[in-house]
């Protein structure tokens, strides 16, 4: 790591940290403090701020009532440019916290990924996945109480309707791909394709598969790059879940599958490329636990006006071939790449805590030899609604499910359900215009 930098003439580094927003927090320093192992500190309070900015009070008193300080120790394979550096190169890199005796502070989402791959190793497998991150293209908002708008393309129109799949929809924005495109190579982010989504200006951006971790890394920065290559063309980029009425929802889909540590085969698939006991009961884990892991799936209110019947979200936890009205599913595969779909978590979410949510779940499902429901074939909206359709109400079953907090850590469930506990009530203190329009002066 400190040859990369002496051979880049890097001058600034961005020590980031991964808060549970999946934001970035940290500090910047100049490269000559960071080549000389300066000890890098950050509060502990900085996993228990809400997106408001404000805490749990109580839970704060609790864990951290001198608001102690962690160590901050950085993870050599997350060194990467930062592209859009004006100036002086700068680079950034990713950092673990640990508490001053050296444990691992385990309310750290980063840290939460990474307890999940370690119980999988344990059973000699290795998770792989890819995620698929949907956005919208918006004009500039500076006023908030304004409606979102989609931008203009390169002929100077705005989409009237939506262009699923269309390549000349995505050209409009051209400019703007160029810069997430060379920004996502500086930094070794490798990107599959690019697609228009059903939305106006409405875009999906997979990422190639792999070790979750590292895939993990690349959404979290890829989220950062590209709201940062929309600013560059007089736009904003929202990976907001729901940020326009009567368009469809973002999300972020998790492909999922396991290897062997030992071999690399896929252990997911009969020898005929069908799926196999293992797959059946991790589709059972997430059939049986994302019920009550759905908060940290869906984090926001905003989330819940994603999930919308007919409109490109699932509204169970069905699953099925190739099915795409399912919450679960299992694409067209060969053996080789046999896996499951996750199409639940939005794009709000924080990419860390998604990921080892998803594998948690099936987790749970393969160590208890769970058997899942029955295949959908037909449309999957025409079924009951599952998920939860209050955000406070999904807090709550997830604040008692005990398998979830043994598997993703005690501390980092209570920690969670407090802020978002926050979010909430600052959430009912702010009074919406539909309460002004249809209730102001008619009750």
């Amino acid at each position: 790591m400190k040859d990369w930098i002496k051979q880049n003439n890097i001058t600034e580094i961005e020590c980031i940290v991964p808060d549970l927003a999946g934001a970035a927090r940290g500090k910047i320093m100049p490269a000559s403090k960071f080549l000389q192992a300066h000890e890098s500190r950050l509060p502990q309070s900085i996993f228990m701020q809400g997106i408001t900015g404000d805490y749990p009070e109580e839970l704060f008193d609790d864990i951290n009532p001198t608001d102690a300080d962690m160590l901050l120790k950085p993870d050599p394979s997350t060194i990467r440019m930062v592209p859009w550096a004006d100036e002086d190169p700068v680079a950034q890199v990713i950092h673990d916290c640990f508490d001053k005796q050296g444990n691992t502070i385990s309310m750290a989402p980063r840290q939460v990924l990474k307890n999940v791959i370690q119980l999988y190793a344990e059973q000699g497998w290795k998770p792989v996945v890819a995620p698929e991150l949907e956005f919208y293209l918006i004009q500039p908002n500076p006023n908030p109480d304004e409606p979102i708008q989609p931008p203009a393309g390169r002929n100077g129109r705005i989409e009237g309707t939506g262009q699923a799949y269309s390549i000349d929809a995505i050209n409009e924005f051209d400019p703007v791909f160029d810069d997430i495109y060379d920004y996502c190579e500086a930094q070794d982010i490798a990107i599959d394709a690019v697609i228009h989504e059903d939305g106006t200006a409405q875009m999906e951006i997979n990422l190639l598969h792999g070790d979750p971790l590292a895939l993990a890394d690349q959404a979290f920065l890829f989220k950062r790059t590209v709201r940062e290559a929309a600013l560059r063309h007089n736009m904003y980029a929202t990976f907001m879940a729901k940020p326009m009425q009567d368009q469809p929802g973002s999300a972020m889909h998790i492909h999922q599958s396991i290897e062997s540590l030992e071999t690399g085969e896929n252990l997911f698939s009969t020898p005929e490329g069908n799926p196999n006991e293992l797959l059946l009961s991790h589709i059972a884990g997430l059939q049986s636990f994302l019920p009550d892991a759905i908060a940290l799936l869906l984090p926001y209110v905003n989330s819940y006006r994603r999930i919308v019947r007919d409109m490109a979200a699932p509204i169970n936890f069905h699953w099925g071939y190739d099915n795409r009205t399912v919450g679960l599913r299992v694409p067209d595969n060969d053996p080789k790449s046999m896996r499951i779909e996750n199409r639940v978590a939005s794009a709000d979410v924080n990419p860390y805590i998604a990921i080892a949510t998803s594998l948690a779940c099936g987790y749970i499902g393969m160590m208890g030899r769970l058997k899942p429901a029955d295949p959908i074939s037909g449309d999957a909206y025409n079924l009951p609604r599952q998920f939860s359709r209050h955000w406070y109400n999904a807090l709550l079953r997830l604040k008692d499910n005990q398998a979830l907090r043994e598997v993703l850590g005690e501390l980092f469930i209570d920690v969670y359900v407090d802020v978002k506990e926050v979010e909430f009530d600052n959430f009912l203190n702010v009074i919406s215009s539909w309460e002004r329009e249809h209730l102001l002066l008619k009750v």
